[in-house]
């Protein structure tokens, strides 16, 4: 509702007399879908997710068989030893937690490299954007594939193509002609991100979800 408001507030404010403001729209996904190195970046961070998933898993499941093993055993332990075993399985545990915070977390290294590889285009994406704003005098520019809904759209404002043609000496884009657009669909507009999850300990914990695309 939040949304829908916004859109028809700035509906009315461009249609208001005196406030005749140019003003165009992109669609960031369409623009990435169309940038090979975009795509390589996606393939290597999910390559890279995958083996710190992989990675944790087998430490999990090193620490699975340490408790089964204690359970076998416990029964015939002193209870220095068992309290011993207890704390070494505990250790073991928060260890792995720790270091999937380290690969998954907010500043972990999987987010790390995926600043490192996708935030560079995202840069040369806005700037192209802004040059292409300014130059045409735009005083707003939307972006559809993001969190705004937008109810309807004319294609003839759609400057995504130029935003591709501005940055593809730098980026390699696909050709114009070979870039296939989808009919826009309002119900499905911010709700393209996909994600991975990392893998769940013993207890069922995890840290959250692992973001694939960027879309900013």
């Amino acid at each position: 509702m939040k949304n829908l408001m916004l859109t028809l507030l700035l509906g009315s404010i461009l249609m208001v007399p005196g406030f005749a403001q140019k003003y165009a729209y992109v669609d960031t996904e369409y623009i990435l879908d169309n940038i090979p190195e975009y795509k390589d970046a996606q393939i290597q961070l999910d390559d890279l997710a995958a083996e710190y998933q992989q990675e944790i898993e087998e430490k999990f499941g090193e620490i699975d068989k340490m408790y089964k093993n204690f359970q076998a055993e416990a029964v015939l332990m002193p209870d220095d030893v068992k309290k011993k075993k207890e704390e070494e399985i505990q250790a073991k545990e928060k260890e792995v937690k720790d270091l999937q915070k380290q690969r998954f977390g907010p500043d972990g290294d999987l987010f790390l490299k995926r600043e490192e590889l996708v935030k560079p285009i995202q840069e040369k994406i806005y700037n192209a954007i802004e040059e292409i704003a300014m130059d045409d005098n735009y005083a707003f520019v939307f972006d559809r594939a993001g969190s705004l809904t937008i109810l309807y759209v004319n294609a003839r404002f759609d400057i995504s193509d130029d935003v591709l043609d501005k940055v593809g000496a730098e980026l390699g884009t696909v050709r114009r002609e070979d870039r296939v657009k989808k009919e826009y669909n309002p119900a499905q507009s911010g709700n393209s991100n996909k994600g991975t999850a990392p893998p769940r300990g013993p207890g069922g914990n995890s840290p959250g979800p692992v973001k694939g695309k960027d879309r900013k």
